[in-house]
């Protein structure tokens, strides 16, 4: 699509799709509708794979389009005009550095998009010769940072004593509620611990609120889940005077694998929040009016970066298929990252856990170089075991002396990185596994030494254009680096696992359950592709999670709270719920077709194609919960 006078576009983004038609799955929040772009996603190739994820992380940058009222875009009106707002908002923070703020929050995906975010600006400051004002809060603390801990995401109560601690003392506090989903988004009244009744309608995902709208929320975070909804106006007043939550939003989009806002709405999110707070730093420092022009510059430069970044297809391709030869010969995929990378990196590993039911170590990132000033509590993370492993010494003492032929390592860096370093842990991993690869960054006129660049059978050599903006240049070039990098390591994941055969059209059917948000996607799934009515779905689940112990009428009325707890440990609820209602079989038996099937895709294919079945997974949305 081509862009408007105002809004020229750098890249060709798609048209509008199917998704935004009146009717498309209407029951369903945006970010939980499937993308028609990858509908048969299942069935690509290596190539076809990074094609259509590249297509749809550029329906990021689409114009806004009048037509469609229900949908803003990142260029959207709404859209810049809010940001202009909370920049307005951050610029009094930052223009009283003393006694002051900045706090990013969320859970999960999102918790670590706050995390990523407050170690990226604090860099900026420290490099202005100014002090940190910017902080982070995960549900779970810092162990969440590195590991998949989902369940504390449906804990407000914690959010809110951490909120506490950070913003004692402090006279000014802006507060950032992170929701990646958007429209995920509950509020914690409206949680819901306890399992419908069969004659109770309830839509995906559980109780909804509506979707995120594009508005600045001072003092209320009224639309977001769990964690962060806690965390309400009062609470915040009752900490300082003068603080305020806010909501930076745009309304999501279908993500390439459905539901799986760590891809398109984590970057979405990453893009949003560095353009506003990049452009809050530039207007204080040189006293200067906020102005969409300053936004549209830098929103440019995340263009730029999709095209940079999928220049490189061919490469990504031949990762993606050396990657998913790993998983599918049952070895790992290791990340690599120096600094920010790492930390990119670290995020891409912990995310696969939740959505395709990984294990720890099937794709794991680990962060090289200083970590002095990143963590809140570095303590709850150093010796604390192998689950919560993620750095150079942990890398150096568990993971290489373990790695085989079959493994693959990738190395992500930049070549203002410390280049005899990497050389040394490079040449260390080769010792073990020749599938070594790298992913470089740098900037015209750099180059990598001949002595690194010959030990990698391939190099993604990324060369970045000099940006020529006086003040927000060379930061802008960092976080196109590690969007670059996210975009990267994210279609990796996906597509090794998509070849692995986890996914099934466009959905993650082997997801962990282990939040209520997964327990009632879960739902939902099993509804799309059985075409059974909610309550036998949901019957199904329970089984499923409880099996080999019988379905008692304590259990189905038990506290959601309390399945999630039994179903986060076992392997495989999803597709073995799923075959019990294809099949009307036992969980056993379900078991034990998916065992003996060369992979989970194929056994529920096989299921989905008996002859006489319907097909429930052609209908574009679940049913609405009938009996």
């Amino acid at each position: 699509m081509r862009g408007t006078k105002k809004y020229p576009h750098v890249i060709d983004t798609p048209d509008q799709g199917k998704w935004e038609l009146a009717g498309y799955e209407a029951a369903l929040p945006i970010t939980e509708k499937s993308n028609p772009i990858t509908r048969e996603l299942d069935k690509a190739d290596a190539a076809q794979i990074v094609q259509l994820l590249r297509d749809c992380d550029a329906e990021i940058f689409q114009e806004d389009d009048e037509a469609l009222v229900n949908y803003k875009r990142l260029y959207s009106e709404s859209v810049l005009k809010t940001m202009v707002d909370i920049i307005a908002k951050v610029q009094e923070v930052l223009k009283e550095p003393d006694n002051t703020l900045i706090v990013l929050s969320g859970g999960g995906a999102s918790g670590r998009m706050g995390f990523l975010m407050a170690v990226s600006f604090n860099i900026l400051l420290k490099g202005l010769g100014q002090l940190p004002q910017y902080t982070y809060i995960i549900a779970g603390g810092d162990r969440s940072l590195v590991a998949s801990l989902e369940g504390p995401e449906d804990s407000a109560l914690l959010g809110i004593e951490d909120l506490k601690k950070v913003c004692e003392g402090k006279k000014k506090v802006i507060f950032f509620g992170i929701s990646c989903g958007l429209s995920m988004g509950r509020g914690a009244e409206d949680e819901r611990d306890v399992a419908p009744h069969p004659s109770q309608k309830v839509s995906h995902g559980g109780p909804q609120k509506p979707p995120l709208t594009n508005s600045l929320n001072v003092k209320s975070l009224g639309s977001l889940r769990g964690w962060a909804a806690g965390l309400l106006h009062e609470q915040l007043g009752h900490l300082c005077p003068s603080s305020g939550g806010i909501q930076p939003s745009h309304h999501g989009q279908p993500e390439g694998l459905t539901g799986s806002s760590r891809m398109k709405g984590g970057s979405a999110t990453k893009i949003l929040l560095e353009t506003l707070l990049l452009t809050a730093h530039k207007t204080v420092s040189k006293d200067s009016e906020i102005s969409e022009k300053c936004l549209l510059e830098i929103l440019r430069t995340y263009e730029r970066a999709h095209k940079v970044t999928y220049g490189q297809s061919k490469k990504i391709a031949a990762l993606v298929k050396q990657a998913g030869t790993s998983l599918q010969k049952k070895a790992y995929v290791y990340l690599v990252g120096w600094h920010t990378l790492g930390i990119i990196a670290i995020m891409d590993g912990a995310e696969c856990i939740p959505t395709f039911g990984a294990d720890i170590n099937d794709v794991r990132g680990f962060l090289i170089g200083d970590r002095s000033e990143m963590f809140n509590r570095e303590a709850d993370l150093i010796a604390q075991g192998p689950k919560f492993a993620f750095s150079e010494e942990d890398f150096v003492k568990t993971i290489l002396p373990s790695l085989t032929e079959l493994d693959t390592v990738l190395f992500l860096f930049t070549v203002d990185d410390n280049l005899d370093e990497v050389e040394k842990l490079v040449v260390q991993v080769k010792e073990r596994t020749s599938n070594v690869q790298a992913l470089s960054h740098a900037t015209v006129g750099q180059y990598l030494p001949a002595s690194l660049k010959k030990l990698f059978p391939s190099i993604i050599s990324i060369m970045w254009p000099i940006l020529f903006l006086e003040y927000e240049g060379k930061f802008i070039q960092r976080f196109q680096r590690e969007l670059s990098t996210k975009w990267i390591l994210n279609t990796v994941s996906t597509g090794a696992h998509v070849l692995k055969g986890k996914i099934l059209r466009n959905y993650m059917v082997d997801l962990r359950v282990s939040n209520s948000k997964l327990f009632w996607r879960a739902v939902s799934i099993l509804q799309r592709f059985s075409g059974q009515p909610h309550a036998k779905c949901l019957e199904g689940l329970l089984q499923a999670i409880y099996d080999p112990e019988p379905l008692s009428e304590d259990l189905r009325t038990a506290p959601v709270s309390k399945h999630i707890a039994v179903a986060t440990d076992k392997s495989k609820v999803v597709p073995t719920a799923l075959l019990c209602l294809l099949r009307s079989c036992s969980a056993p038996e379900a078991r034990a077709r998916l065992d003996g099937a060369p992979s989970l895709r194929a056994a529920l294919d096989t299921a989905l194609n008996a002859p006489g079945r319907k097909r429930g997974a052609d209908k574009s949305e679940p049913d609405e919960q009938s009996t």
